[in-house]
């Protein structure tokens, strides 16, 4: 069962853990561990401070601490580092709204794409979380561009998906398919849709 429903908007209806998580950033200094939740943690609060200090992509500071903290859980057994997985996050959702995606789908993506291993490298030569070709530097980049650098692969990635996405005029299910080198096929695309629904989708 996850931890947390997010409704957008409707404070009242947040479940009262995801009000405990967020009462921290305000809570006296005397409070003591033992009254955070266990994945908020001090080291898991400083880091979750820093990555909302830059809140652009997101409508405003509220909205980014709802999403970092919701998603953070959700991949924590994934990236357990606090600090990387924040910071994982924020670039995601910053590349993803610059593109006109969603975040969450972009994550769906990198689950199915690398299992959110940085240096993933294909037998085709894929780099990164979002197996980007080398020749895409050519295409949209530098030669020099380092495509295991996290931010640099998340922006190629989700450029070429929402490139892709114009093409199919829309039709997500074909651009999926267009960016996995698979179009005409249901079988990446339907695994992205498996990846998001157990893990990403927000009610």
């Amino acid at each position: 069962m996850r931890r947390f429903v997010f409704i957008r908007g409707l404070i009242s209806c947040l479940p009262a853990a995801v009000l405990a998580g967020l009462a921290i950033f305000s809570a006296p200094a005397a409070l003591g561990a033992a009254a955070v939740p266990a994945h908020m943690q001090p080291g898991m609060r400083s880091a979750l401070k820093k990555a909302v200090a830059d809140s652009r992509g997101f409508k405003n500071r509220f909205d980014a601490e709802v999403w970092l903290v919701d998603m953070s859980h959700r991949l924590a057994p994934r990236v357990p580092d606090v600090q990387r997985r924040l910071n994982l996050l924020r670039d995601v959702h910053a590349a993803a709204t610059a593109a006109g995606l969603s975040p969450q789908w972009v994550l769906a993506l990198i689950q199915v794409e690398s299992g959110f291993k940085r240096f993933a490298l294909s037998s085709a030569g894929a780099e990164g979380l979002m197996q980007i070709m080398p020749f895409w530097r050519h295409e949209i980049g530098a030669p020099d561009d380092n495509l295991f650098d996290r931010a640099t692969n998340l922006r190629y990635g989700c450029a070429i998906l929402s490139y892709d996405l114009k093409l199919e005029h829309g039709n997500l299910t074909r651009a999926l398919a267009r960016y996995n080198g698979s179009l005409g096929q249901l079988w990446y695309p339907l695994r992205v849709e498996n990846a998001l629904s157990r893990n990403w989708r927000i009610p």
